[in-house]
């Protein structure tokens, strides 16, 4: 199983944003489409990625007035980024190993999708759960 196959399930749709919008607007964006990141963009050039928790880190520091700064100062910009053709267990590795929750898919230079790690536990559940199946019918016919 791979991006692909996710993103197929899934869809393509991911939530961007420009580097200036607030902070404020960022997490209202979150809640209302019931995600937890956004990719920053800027003439269809992947600059960052936001999440809750850089939110969550910027009124730490700044209070509530950090809700006011535009995503750019607290945005990630070394984005890690995946392919349609990346395994769900490479996708599992580098987000263990990164401690993040959301890879970007880029394909031929363009932003084709995200993967998130509920997108990624959901499909390795099914694909434990089918090949369970198959050895529970191998046993049960052989």
């Amino acid at each position: 199983m791979n991006v692909a196959t996710i993103l197929k399930a899934k869809g393509s749709d991911v939530a961007t944003v420009n580097p200036g919008i607030t902070l404020s607007e960022a997490a209202m964006l979150l809640t209302e489409r019931g995600i937890g990141a956004v990719v920053v963009m800027e003439d269809r050039r992947v600059l960052g990625i936001v999440s809750e928790r850089d939110i969550v880190r910027a009124v730490a520091r700044g209070g509530a007035e950090a809700l006011k700064a535009p995503v750019r100062d607290v945005m990630t910009t070394r984005v890690i980024t995946c392919s349609l053709n990346d395994s769900v267990d490479e996708l599992m590795d580098s987000m263990t190993e990164g401690r993040f929750r959301h890879l970007p898919v880029i394909e031929n230079g363009e932003l084709a999708g995200i993967v998130s790690i509920g997108d990624v536990v959901k499909h390795r559940i099914a694909e434990t759960v089918m090949e369970t199946e198959a050895l529970r019918l191998y046993i049960a016919t052989g």
